[in-house]
């Protein structure tokens, strides 16, 4: 048996997202975004994608790169999966000590990584030198059901549009998304201040469904949004849902969202998945309130380079 890690290339496309699969199947990603994914990295990021192989095969993967928009220089993330059938043959072992080699010579201090919340990928990560930080959750809402509660009455004053119809000029959403993100919980803050970079990787994203994707207009501005994407087959997922801060406290974040999984219901999807901080306890009671359920536990760690 030979372990090889190396560059992903477009045609391991099929069989790295079926690592994903079947490592993690909460993720809704397709070979398409993955490919694009790595053709549209930000240089800033120093991304790279590996993928391991045993005797040929590929068995696992893992997405590297230096948190660029955080404001906190050096901070990285390696978030590695392995296919459930090669654990304990040395493929994450090699692809964690692939990464690392890179992140330090790219400039990178602390390497972030999300672990399943489960006793072998723990101990794995343990025994790397990681420490574990804070948990996030990855819930699952079924559409088939008809469970979807009825669409709450938009307010006075508010309109629902979608991002298609921001079309001509995206900008607005730009802004929205900036705010939005500055404030969601994470060990990596991000500050987006990059027009041109955000047009590219997350307006251009392949997986973003624009007619899916709900924002609420308060006074002829944009004041909160859910981002939706898709596989374009079943599956939704949540990308973002934000709310400006001067709209807080105001439904608008259940509002959106409602409006985007009705739609996604419509469109004939059949599961939408999401993920929250375990302390974001605003998001995480909209999403019970829409019956999603949890089905995993993610803890992110860090490793600091260098000790150890």
């Amino acid at each position: 048996m030979t372990v090889l890690v190396r560059e992903f290339r477009p045609e391991d496309a099929e069989a790295t997202a079926e690592v994903l699969r079947a490592a993690i199947p909460f993720l809704v990603t397709t070979p398409q975004e993955i490919v694009w994914s790595v053709a549209h990295a930000n240089p800033a990021s120093a991304y790279r994608l590996l993928v391991a192989e045993i005797d040929g095969r590929v068995v696992g993967r893992a997405q590297v790169g230096l948190a660029y928009e955080s404001g906190t220089p050096g901070q990285a993330y390696a978030n590695v999966y392995v296919h459930p059938e090669h654990l304990g043959q040395g493929a994450g072992s090699l692809l964690v000590r692939t990464a690392e080699e890179h992140l330090a010579f790219a400039g990178a201090s602390s390497v972030y990584s999300w672990v399943l919340d489960e006793p072998g990928n723990r101990a794995f990560a343990q025994r790397r030198g990681y420490l574990a930080r804070r948990s996030a959750r990855f819930l699952r809402l079924g559409l088939a059901e008809d469970t979807l509660p009825p669409l709450p009455e938009v307010p006075a004053g508010v309109e629902l549009r979608t991002a298609a119809d921001f079309a001509a000029d995206p900008r607005p959403l730009f802004a929205l998304d900036a705010e939005t993100t500055a404030d969601e919980p994470s060990d990596v803050g991000a500050e987006l201040d990059d027009y041109e970079g955000w047009l590219t990787s997350t307006w251009g994203h392949p997986g973003l469904d624009r007619d899916l994707t709900v924002v609420a207009v308060v006074d002829g501005v944009p004041a909160a949004f859910t981002a939706a994407r898709t596989d374009r087959v079943s599956r939704y997922t949540s990308g973002m849902t934000g709310v400006t801060r001067a709209h807080r406290g105001k439904g608008l974040a259940k509002l959106v969202k409602a409006h985007s999984l009705h739609r996604a219901r419509a469109a004939g999807l059949t599961e939408a998945f999401t993920g929250n901080d375990a302390g974001n306890q605003p998001m995480l009671a909209v999403n019970k309130w829409f019956g999603y359920e949890i089905c995993a536990t993610e803890v992110r760690h860090v490793r600091e380079l260098g000790i150890g």
